[in-house]
């Protein structure tokens, strides 16, 4: 069973102690812990300057009959838009985020953003959360890389990796625009990512530059921020294409193919 003092110790090969970042994790790819999520959270606090982890909330998500085209998304689906509920700052996580980032949400110290679609979660990072507005979701992401920010992959690879939609708006890849509920109306948010299905492509590109470290069962892969977008910017510039999934029904990468 891993301890705290374990993860912490393990933690320090990293050196990211007086670095802010940006982490993705699955508790379950660890093994047991002693103390669950709270000690895998605590330990991670410990060892890096600033957390923040992305608390999505796609069930406030609504879409209308019609909009732009090219919008990876088909329109008019009243099923999906009676299940819609709105945002509020205490509405949990999406579970695909996994329990880590909702165990970050609950912490007595922690802030969240006010994005009702694609918020962020924090603790002495507030200096990068209060850059998001509604249609720059992904601010935070660049103040932190501005600020010696990195990635930290918990146990998950880089299909989950937020950071590489942050650099695919440096290269000039498409965004989309999708619709949510909040305060009780219908919120437009441009600025929405594609599919991030095709991201473990980069993981080779990315090795030169990444720290990582084995803890437990899981592999922990850290990458400065800087390294990350000009890697992928260079990637795209090569090929805009590289980094779309293979998923033959996947709107997203299709509308990017054209």
């Amino acid at each position: 069973m891993l301890t705290y003092r374990a993860l912490t110790d393990a933690f320090l090969d990293l050196r990211l102690h007086e670095k802010p970042v940006i982490a993705h994790a699955s508790l379950s790819a660890f093994g047991e812990i002693q103390g669950g999520a709270n000690t895998l959270l605590s330990a991670t606090l410990g060892s890096v300057a600033a957390l923040i982890m992305p608390t999505f909330t796609y069930k406030t998500m609504v879409t209308p009959t019609t909009g732009p085209p090219h919008n990876g998304i088909t329109y008019g689906n009243p099923d999906l838009n009676r299940m819609a509920i709105p945002f509020t700052h205490d509405m949990p996580a999406d579970r695909l985020m996994g329990i880590l980032p909702e165990t970050l949400r609950r912490h007595p110290e922690a802030t969240r953003t006010g994005h009702p679609i694609l918020s962020f979660t924090g603790i002495n990072a507030n200096f990068a959360l209060s850059a998001q507005t509604l249609n720059n979701p992904f601010a935070p992401i660049d103040i932190l890389s501005k600020s010696n920010g990195w990635l930290l992959l918990l146990g998950v690879d880089h299909t989950v990796n937020t950071s590489i939609h942050y650099a695919e708006k440096l290269a000039g890849q498409r965004l989309f625009t999708r619709w949510a509920l909040a305060d009780n109306r219908v919120v437009e948010c441009s600025g929405f990512p594609g599919c991030s299905f095709g991201f473990e492509n980069i993981e080779k590109d990315l090795k030169h530059v990444t720290r990582s470290t084995n803890i437990g069962d899981a592999l922990i892969q850290a990458v400065p921020l800087l390294e990350l977008f000009t890697i992928v910017k260079s990637i795209l510039k090569d090929n805009p294409l590289a980094l779309l999934c293979q998923r033959e029904g996947c709107e997203r990468c299709n509308a990017i193919r054209g």
